[in-house]
């Protein structure tokens, strides 16, 4: 099953108003893993709703679809370690198995016993992570449902930018160091589609998010994960092709990374695909159209709801 959308071009407008960075930071609490502060917020009410982002930013990716999501669900994220306002640790071996005990240990200490899970780019690896530990009964809880967005599920036909290769190359820890705001810039507007890119303010919150704590000087050893997807594929790919729950992706197509050649493989190897496509909408469709990205997501949890009389 496909859906197209041509998304709205006010989609990102309409949310723009929805809070600062300072207030995401001050809505936030904090606790601690392995010794380490790690940033979190929740709120709404419902069925829980974990979000996990990508990388090399934050929860915060989620703020313009934040308000929508949490009138209709109990909405959960956090900022993985290495990234946003937790702790960034210099010898630290990131990883994705470790971001997913993260989370795993987090949801089991709120004590709940289902979650739903919207994740997306260094996300999507965290619930494929997730989602072998269920089906080999590892998990202390049961994941509802999971909504992928953009994301390299398939590093076959994944397509990381120049910038990235470099940083998981042999001078990457030069290249982490010496990356400045205007490569940054230059780099992260090319995930963007045409129709909503980034303007100065949003550009300036990733940058001082990216920046926080010293993160320029870890992310070499972050984007391991690049290899960890090659290393993994045949667990994580597995888990996906043998879910059993209801898993929709939304694909902005005109992302150059993980958009419509990811979402053609994922047809190709996902039994009864549900895809849905928005047009001109690049890596960050949550933050470039949030309104649509909210509707289709509030279109799979309407379809997949137990009926009366079930």
């Amino acid at each position: 099953m496909e859906q197209v959308i041509a998304t709205a071009d006010e989609s990102a407008g309409s949310a723009r108003d929805s809070g600062s960075l300072e207030g995401w930071q001050h809505g936030g609490k904090w606790f601690c893993y392995g010794g380490h502060a790690i940033f979190s917020r929740m709120a709404g009410q419902g069925e829980p709703l974990v979000l996990i982002h990508g990388f090399p930013t934050a929860s915060w990716d989620w703020s313009r679809v934040w308000p929508m999501l949490t009138q209709e669900h109990n909405v959960l994220t956090l900022d993985m370690l290495g990234f946003g306002f937790s702790d960034k640790p210099v010898d630290y071996a990131y990883s994705i198995e470790d971001q997913a005990d993260l989370f795993q240990g987090w949801i089991e200490g709120l004590g709940l016993s289902s979650v739903h899970l919207l994740v997306h780019d260094y996300g999507c690896s965290v619930a494929q992570e997730l989602l072998a530990r269920e089906q080999e009964g590892a998990l202390p809880f049961a994941i509802a449902s999971v909504c992928f967005l953009n994301g390299a599920l398939f590093p076959e036909v994944h397509n990381p930018l120049l910038i990235q290769k470099l940083l998981s190359s042999p001078f990457g820890g030069l290249i982490s160091r010496g990356l400045t705001r205007r490569s940054f810039e230059r780099n992260f507007r090319r995930l963007f589609g045409s129709q909503n890119p980034p303007d100065r303010q949003d550009l300036e919150d990733f940058w001082y998010l990216l920046t926080y704590n010293n993160g320029r000087g870890i992310l070499h050893r972050l984007i391991h994960f690049m290899e960890e997807r090659r290393c993994h594929r045949h667990r994580w790919v597995g888990a996906l092709q043998r879910a059993q729950q209801p898993i929709r992706l939304i694909s902005g197509t005109a992302d150059p990374v993980s958009g419509a050649g990811m979402a053609r493989r994922y047809r190709e190897l996902v039994s009864n695909a549900d895809v849905v496509s928005l047009r001109n909408v690049g890596h960050y469709p949550h933050f470039e159209c949030p309104w649509d990205v909210f509707s289709a997501y509030r279109d799979f949890r309407k379809r997949i709801a137990p009926t009366s009389d079930e």
